[in-house]
C-alpha cells in the first residue's frame, strides 16, 4: 500500500485577518450607518466627497479603519498576484507582512511628502482635500475588493485575466480619481497648474514607476 504524503496548508492566520476587516465594515456600519450608506454609493456618486469634504475626516475613525481595510484588502490582492507567478505561495503569512509593511511605509512616506511639500508651495489645504479624497476612493476600492480577495484565497482555480481586470479596473479608477479632483478645484489648480504639473509628476507617476522597476528587477 503506498502512503501519499499529505500537505496540510495553515491558512488560520488570513482567517483571521478577513474576520477582523469583516467586523470592522460591520462596526462602521452600525456605528456610522448614514456615512457607511453613503461611502458604498462612491462607485457611482460624488455625494460622499462633498458632504465630508472637511479635511479633519482625514483622522476620523470612519477613514482610518477603512484605510485598514485598504491595507488588508490591498496587499490580499499583491500576495495573490505574486503566488500566481510563483513568487510566493498563499499560505505564506511571512510575505504578506512584507507586502503589508512595504505598502503601509510607502503610503505614510508619500502622504508625509506631499505634506512637506504642500507646506513650502503654500497649498497645504489643497494638499490635504487632494489626499482625503484619494483616500475615499481607494478606501472603497479595498472593501470592493476584500469579498473578491476572500473568493479567490480559498479557490484553487485563479485566472490570470481577473488579475488584470482588477488591475485595469484600478488604474482607470485612479484616473476617474483626478478627472474629479479636477473638476472640484479647477479654479485653484489653474492658477497653480505648474505646480500641480510636479505634484503629478513626483509623487503620483514616479513612485508607482520607481516601485513597479524594483519590483520587476527584483
Amino acid at each position: 500500500m503506498l502512503s501519499i504524503e499529505r500537505v496540510l496548508v495553515n491558512k488560520d492566520w488570513a482567517t483571521l485577518l478577513f474576520v477582523l476587516a469583516t467586523a470592522i465594515i460591520a462596526l462602521n456600519k452600525t456605528i456610522f450607518s448614514v456615512r457607511f450608506n453613503e461611502f458604498i454609493k462612491l462607485g457611482y456618486s460624488e455625494k460622499y466627497n462633498k458632504i465630508y469634504k472637511d479635511t479633519n475626516n482625514l483622522l476620523s475613525w470612519f477613514t482610518i479603519s477603512m484605510f485598514v481595510i485598504q491595507l488588508i484588502s490591498f496587499s490580499f490582492f499583491i500576495l495573490l498576484f505574486l503566488s500566481y507567478f510563483n513568487y510566493t505561495k498563499t499560505d505564506n503569512y511571512i510575505t504578506y507582512i512584507q507586502v503589508i509593511t512595504f505598502l503601509f511605509v510607502f503610503i505614510l512616506s508619500k502622504f508625509l511628502i506631499e505634506k512637506i511639500i504642500g507646506t513650502a508651495i503654500d497649498s497645504e489645504s489643497l494638499v490635504d482635500k487632494f489626499n482625503l479624497i484619494k483616500v475615499n476612493y481607494r478606501a472603497f476600492l479595498g472593501f470592493i475588493l476584500l469579498p473578491i480577495n476572500i473568493v479567490l484565497y480559498y479557490n484553487s482555480w485563479p485566472i490570470k485575466e481577473v488579475f488584470y481586470i482588477i488591475l485595469t479596473i484600478f488604474l482607470l479608477y485612479n484616473v476617474f480619481t483626478y478627472y474629479f479632483l479636477v473638476k472640484t478645484y479647477q479654479k485653484t489648480i489653474l492658477s497653480k497648474l505648474f505646480y500641480f504639473i510636479l505634484y503629478l509628476c513626483t509623487l503620483e507617476i514616479a513612485p508607482y514607476y520607481f516601485m513597479y522597476y524594483w519590483v520587476t528587477k527584483n
